[in-house]
């Protein structure tokens, strides 16, 4: 019977929690759940958990980051920036300090910050293509291409194909216009996104073609966007001034009205469809579209149309008024002298022409078209 009945072994003692292991689990409960709540874009709750964390452990590195990281969310980045600041005084190197750091900087438009930010996070981890992408973008921002494509390049010797470095050396190369460099990497994008291509790929591409004046083939590509989108302000834009660059106006300016069906007070379309009406001699409409331009605010560009107009209708001295009035603004500009000088040749006053001329000379600028007219009007 004994044998049945053997005693049971008396359990030894659970040994207390000492109160640090029990802070230490608070936080990181604490820790947890507020980075779960910022995840679901519950920034209020999870700044609550974080400020939690701070009245058990002053600059503890997880709630600076997290508080960070909220104010990022809400866009406040100053804020931000002060938070992941602090982190950086107390946790030297904390990756995700570094990492939203810089990403605010970059928000605030401030690159070279970003860059020397994420150069430090680059110390700790050389070979993070999202950080990588963001440091060649940045140094893109502030138009230092050498170090752009260097950085692109060599995400793309990581990750072959990498969309990021695509659309990047894509953006770097129209911004310092090499429209056929820009094409080849955009062209890239479409070719491995043939079936789901994003629609700014496609006026990408439509864009170097434009710069290209190759407006053909622009045309083909901003059709495709809007088949994606009807009312694309780019795919409109593109289409619109390719059909100018054929000298297409009728086709020109359905598109240029296109766009101001949605944007009824875009000033500058305002302008190039009246640029566009007065090209097809519809002096009237033209002069209508200007005239709504000016409604807005002053532009040069509709006073030049409107002076335009009044010279191919006849009337130089309305025209000899607007564009010597435009002198005043713009100084500079060699087509206002021309102009100017052309409605003097149509008044029969040669010599009035000629000083117009030598006056834009004396810029020091050197314009052929200028020089051209000058010569023949000497000789």
């Amino acid at each position: 019977m004994s044998d049945l009945f053997t005693e049971m072994p008396i359990p030894e003692p659970i040994p207390e929690i000492s109160e640090e292991d029990k802070r230490f689990n608070k936080i990181a409960e604490l820790s947890k759940n507020g980075y779960l709540l910022l995840k679901d874009n519950c920034c209020e709750e999870a700044e609550n958990a974080f400020r939690k964390i701070l009245a058990l452990e002053e600059n503890n590195n997880y709630a600076l980051v997290g508080l960070g990281d909220a104010e990022r969310k809400k866009e406040n980045f100053r804020q931000a920036v002060e938070y992941y600041s602090k982190c950086l005084n107390f946790h030297p190197g904390n990756n995700y300090a570094l990492f939203g750091l810089a990403d605010c900087y970059k928000a605030l438009g401030m690159y070279d910050k970003a860059i020397e930010i994420w150069e430090q996070y680059l110390q700790h981890d050389d070979k993070n293509i999202t950080v990588l992408t963001r440091v060649a973008d940045a140094y893109r921002k502030i138009k230092d291409f050498r170090h752009s494509k260097i950085l692109y390049l060599r995400v793309l010797d990581m990750e072959e194909n990498n969309p990021y470095a695509l659309i990047g050396l894509g953006h770097l190369h129209y911004d310092f216009k090499e429209y056929r460099d820009a094409l080849y990497y955009w062209q890239k994008m479409l070719d491995l996104n043939e079936a789901a291509v994003d629609i700014r790929v496609l006026t990408s591409i439509g864009n170097c073609h434009r710069k290209l004046k190759t407006f053909e083939k622009g045309i083909y590509y901003f059709q495709r966007a809007l088949r994606m989108d009807e009312n694309n302000f780019y795919a409109l834009f593109g289409l619109a001034d390719c059909y100018r660059g054929l000298n297409q106006q009728a086709k020109s300016v359905e598109y240029w009205n296109k766009i101001l069906e949605i944007d009824p007070n875009n000033k500058v379309i305002l302008t190039r469809a009246g640029d566009a009406y007065r090209n097809m001699t519809e002096y009237d409409k033209a002069e209508e579209y200007y005239q709504r331009a000016l409604d807005i605010e002053f532009d040069i560009y509709a006073v030049l149309g409107i002076a335009m107009i009044n010279k191919q209708r006849g009337r130089y001295e309305e025209a000899i008024k607007s564009l010597s009035q435009l002198l005043q603004s713009d100084p500079r500009n060699y087509r206002l002298y021309l102009e100017l000088a052309d409605c003097y040749v149509n008044l029969k006053n040669k010599q009035q022409a000629v000083d117009t001329l030598l006056q834009f000379q004396r810029f020091g600028i050197r314009n052929h078209l200028v020089t051209e007219m000058l010569h023949k009007l000497q000789n």
